[in-house]
């Protein structure tokens, strides 16, 4: 889809770059201008994916996915920056960037504004890997460009007295609710079958609304002793490596999640449509390097999971497990209503998982008190409470990404229109520029 362009960019860089900068010198000749502005864009735009994979020699997992020439990420192992070298970098890059002429091409100023926030995270977790830390909102806002406002968990108590009357017995209410849950794991020798086949659907309902490219792809693995329950590891080309973690049971509401979120229309199609539509549509090089704690993953994470919604609206979703996967699972599809009650009411907890996780990350609490608490407000086992705790030990403050990007990215897609031809043309949109979480707001306000 050809590119409509953005309004209402937010720029992130820090502020003191604005009086240190020199403009870019202006011409008679405003062609020249504007090639000189797009030249300098553009190794800035290459200097920024050098830096990033400098970075990423710094910290494993830091670049998550990169297919830009070979030839740069051999370079950046082969000749390492140190630390201070990498932050002066940083900053120089700012710099140059905020010195740039405003041009009259909405798009091209997205462009700039996504750089410069890139950056400014760069520079919030350069700091990061050097062991400086940052209470938890303070890191949320540096990392990924949001400012996440924390409920107290007494607000998420009247969620679980609702859910009180879906499970209803003696003992701790998370207790009933595993206790109810064991009912609807998937057998391990099922789930190959049960993934594909979601999968397979999910995608069918993403090509009905978008022209994936020609030869696009995914390899799953399933694999163990991982923080998450599945990764997507984008390989470049429109092809992915799709991880699922299967430490602890899944339960047959997860292959849609994970079908959706990591494949259609989650994070397989918003790296494809930003490599067809940017990287080589373009030749924006930025954009074929991802670095995970950036503004780029509240837009990833919050764009996977609101398409979980948009491929199965309402109780789509309960007819399409209940008919498809549970006899595939060898499930009793007459029980499938009463689990897709318990799921959309859990739902109402998601913001609890934020609260837990600045607790703990800021310690205000400990870590037996923190498995405590999720097990109480995300309703879950002592087994995957405690994997949630590792994954906040792991990734931080990155969990925001989860329910405020959903809830960003489904304010302002509605706001598009109630139709899903509208909703998924937004959808698309919103996978193939360059989109910060700063526009989400933005744009939903107007």
């Amino acid at each position: 889809m050809k590119s409509t362009g953005l309004i209402g960019a937010v720029c992130l860089a820090v502020s003191a770059c604005a009086s240190v900068a020199e403009p870019v010198a202006l011409s008679a000749d405003n062609g020249a201008v504007v090639a000189t502005m797009a030249d300098e864009l553009g190794a800035i735009a290459t200097d920024y994916v050098r830096l990033t994979l400098a970075l990423g020699e710094q910290e494993a997992g830091y670049v998550d996915a990169y297919y830009g020439p070979q030839a740069w990420a051999e370079a950046a192992k082969a000749d390492p920056r140190d630390m201070r070298e990498l932050g002066n970098a940083i900053v120089e890059l700012m710099l140059r960037l905020d010195g740039l002429s405003r041009s009259d091409d909405p798009l091209v100023e997205a462009r700039k504004s996504f750089l410069s926030a890139q950056l400014e995270a760069a520079h919030t977790r350069h700091a990061m890997i050097q062991g400086e830390t940052f209470p938890f909102v303070r890191e949320a806002q540096g990392l990924f460009g949001v400012t996440p406002e924390l409920r107290p968990l007494e607000e998420f108590d009247p969620v679980l007295e609702e859910i009180e009357n879906l499970v209803p017995g003696d003992g701790p209410l998370s207790e009933r609710v595993a206790a109810f849950e064991q009912n609807y794991i998937i057998p391990k020798d099922r789930l190959q079958q049960v993934f594909d086949t979601a999968i397979a659907e999910c995608k069918t309902r993403t090509a009905r609304y978008f022209d994936l490219p020609e030869g696009e792809n995914f390899k799953m693995e399933f694999v163990t002793g991982k923080s998450w329950s599945g990764y997507n590891y984008y390989q470049g080309n429109y092809q992915s490596l799709i991880q699922i973690n299967t430490d602890l049971p899944i339960f047959i509401g997860r292959a849609v999640d994970l079908g959706c979120h990591e494949g259609y229309p989650g994070h397989h199609v918003y790296n494809m449509l930003l490599e067809q539509n940017l990287t080589k549509g373009r030749g924006w090089q930025e954009f074929s390097v991802y670095p995970l704690y950036s503004p780029q993953s509240l837009i990833a994470e919050g764009s996977a999971n609101y398409g979980i919604e948009l491929a199965f609206n309402g109780e789509e979703r309960l007819e399409y497990e209940r008919d498809v996967l549970y006899p595939l699972a060898g499930l009793d599809p007459d029980t499938a209503a009463a689990y897709w009650a318990l799921q959309i009411a859990k739902q109402a907890l998601n913001g609890a998982r934020m609260t837990i996780a600045q607790q703990y990350l800021d310690g205000e609490i400990t870590r037996d008190e923190a498995i405590a608490l999720n097990q109480k407000y995300q309703l879950v086992s002592a087994e995957r409470a405690a994997q949630m705790t590792d994954f906040n030990e792991q990734y931080r403050s990155y969990v925001i990404n989860y329910g405020l990007g959903m809830d960003m990215v489904r304010d302002w897609i509605e706001a598009q229109g109630d139709a899903p031809v509208w909703r998924w043309k937004a959808m698309e949109r919103l996978l193939s520029e360059p989109v910060l979480p700063g526009d989400l707001v933005v744009q939903a306000a107007e």
